[in-house]
C-alpha cells in the first residue's frame, strides 16, 4: 500500500490526479490538502505518507520556503514538486533543496504513476527533457540551510523586504507592531549572516519562483 498526499489548492486538479492515479496504481491511498497548513497538519498525523506531491504556488507555501520548511520538519519524507511552470533553473533549485522530483501538471497519468514508483523507492525522477544531470550549486545549498532556520513569520517579513515595504507597512500587512517587525528583521539578519536590507532582498530574490502560468 502506498500512501500519497496531494497538496494543491486547485480542487479540479486534485480530483483529476486522484482519479488518474487510482486508475493506474494498485493499493494506493490518497490524502489531500488545499494549503500549507492543511498539509503540515496531515503530515503531523500518523498517516505514514510515502510521498508528498507539493504545489509550491499554493497558499502558505511562499515559493521555495514551503519545500524548505517541510524538508526541515520532515527530513525523511520524499517530496515531489508538481507545477504548471517548467523552468530548468527552478527545477535545479527544487532538487538542490531536497525534492526527489519535479512533475509538470501536463504529465500523463501513466507517467506520473511511474514517477511516483521511482520516488517512493528513493530515486530522483525528472521528465526526460530535464534528465541531464546539473551540477549542485553549493552556495545555493548553503543559503537554503540558513533560510531553513527562519520561522514562517520571519520568511514573510523577508519577502516583504524584497517587495520594498517599509517596517510600518510590513507591520500593518501582518497585523503586528512595528517594534515586532524590527525584532524579526534583526533575527533574519543574524540567521542569514547579513547586515542590511539590500542583502536581504538579494537572498529573497534567489528563492523567488516565477508566477504560476495558470
Amino acid at each position: 500500500m502506498i500512501n500519497l498526499l496531494i497538496a494543491d489548492d486547485h480542487p479540479l486538479y486534485r480530483d483529476a490526479l486522484r482519479g488518474a492515479l487510482n486508475a493506474h496504481m494498485d493499493e494506493v491511498t490518497i490524502y489531500e490538502a488545499s494549503d500549507m497548513n492543511q498539509a503540515l497538519d496531515l503530515l503531523g498525523q500518523d498517516l505514514d505518507i510515502d510521498l508528498l506531491l507539493l504545489d509550491l504556488h499554493m497558499p502558505g507555501s511562499q515559493d521555495l520556503f514551503g519545500l524548505i520548511h517541510i524538508r526541515k520538519i520532515f527530513p525523511d519524507l520524499p517530496v515531489a514538486v508538481v507545477s504548471g511552470t517548467e523552468n530548468r533553473n527552478i527545477i535545479n533549485k527544487i532538487i538542490d533543496v531536497g525534492a526527489l522530483g519535479f512533475v509538470p501538471k501536463t504529465t500523463d497519468a501513466a507517467t506520473i504513476a511511474k514517477a511516483i514508483g521511482t520516488m517512493v523507492e528513493g530515486d530522483i525522477w525528472l521528465p526526460e527533457k530535464f534528465t541531464s544531470e546539473g551540477e549542485e550549486d553549493p552556495e545555493f545549498v548553503d543559503l537554503v540551510d540558513k533560510v531553513s532556520t527562519l520561522t514562517p513569520a520571519q520568511y514573510k517579513v523577508l519577502c516583504m523586504l524584497r517587495d520594498g515595504l517599509l517596517n510600518k507597512q510590513i507591520g500593518y500587512s501582518l497585523g503586528i507592531a512595528e517594534k515586532t517587525v524590527k525584532t524579526h528583521i534583526t533575527s533574519i539578519f543574524k540567521k542569514l549572516g547579513i547586515s542590511n536590507r539590500t542583502q536581504a532582498v538579494i537572498i529573497a530574490t534567489q528563492l523567488q519562483l516565477e508566477a504560476p502560468s495558470e
